[in-house]
């Protein structure tokens, strides 16, 4: 929806993004850490740096492979990231994967697959293909090196993707200046959307499997049409619809079965 309301070209809306997400996570530090800023930056351990390096190698991919394949690919792609984290997690952290959490993953890989249905037929580069599935095992590794270091503050971790990809964009970007109409949405764009949700996804994928991190994180193909469909009034299609729904679907469900089991293992109230 923001990229739409834009006019500033990738690279340029890459580096405010950052700059804007590196204000809201460097605040958050000054906050909860007061004082001691400096060091918790500088002593950051090398887990939030890798993981820092992750983040950013998914985002500049992205982009990248935007000039040689289609968006469609490489949602498509990035649809195997909970299947990488699950794999390696389970090699690595030895963390075991539900039936239930296998097919969930199934089920919205095919439900992007039936959104993207129209789009695949505009074809593809398979130098996107490849930066499509980095983009996959970046984002995969990043949810292992987090579960992994879960007793480790990852909001420096964050800080560091932004620096990285900030410094990336600034040396590709014709220019870096932008106008006026689109400052407030940049600074929504990163401020709010990157920020505050690296901020929250750094928090929360500390408590659950590497899987349905991952898992959780498929919503972003699903709900960016319907976005674009309440501002812009453009129809998503068909496909798009019951690609959308089957992910969504798969989500929901695989949340209902886990409250439910939850429920049926707690010990009855005295």
């Amino acid at each position: 929806m923001v990229v739409r309301s834009v006019t500033a070209d990738a690279w340029t809306i890459i580096f405010w993004r950052s700059f804007f997400a590196f204000l809201f996570l460097f605040g958050l530090l000054v906050i909860r850490e007061r004082g001691r800023i400096v060091g918790v930056l500088r002593d950051a351990p090398w887990a939030s740096i890798g993981m820092g390096l992750c983040f950013c190698t998914a985002s500049v991919c992205f982009v990248v492979a935007l000039d040689y394949t289609t968006v469609a690919k490489l949602l498509f792609l990035q649809g195997i990231s909970p299947f990488i984290a699950a794999i390696a997690s389970w090699l690595i952290l030895h963390e075991a994967v539900r039936l239930r959490t296998w097919v969930a993953m199934a089920g919205a890989l095919v439900g992007i697959g039936i959104m993207e249905i129209e789009a695949f037929a505009q074809g593809g580069n398979p130098i996107g293909d490849l930066l499509g599935i980095v983009i996959g095992f970046a984002f995969a590794g990043a949810t292992v090196i987090l579960r992994s270091n879960r007793k480790v503050r990852m909001i420096p971790a964050a800080c560091y993707a932004t620096i990285f990809a900030g410094t990336i964009a600034y040396t590709q970007a014709p220019t870096v200046a932008i106008s006026s109409h689109d400052l407030p949405y940049l600074f929504f764009f990163g401020f709010g959307q990157l920020g505050l949700g690296m901020a929250l996804y750094t928090s929360g994928a500390r408590h659950i499997p590497a899987a349905l991190a991952g898992l959780a994180a498929l919503l972003e193909p699903a709900l960016g049409p319907i976005w674009v469909w309440l501002v812009f009034a453009e129809n998503p299609g068909l496909y798009a619809v019951i690609g959308g729904v089957m992910l969504i679907g798969s989500l929901i469900l695989h949340g209902l079965y886990d409250m439910h089991a939850g429920r049926r293992l707690a010990p009855p109230a005295v």
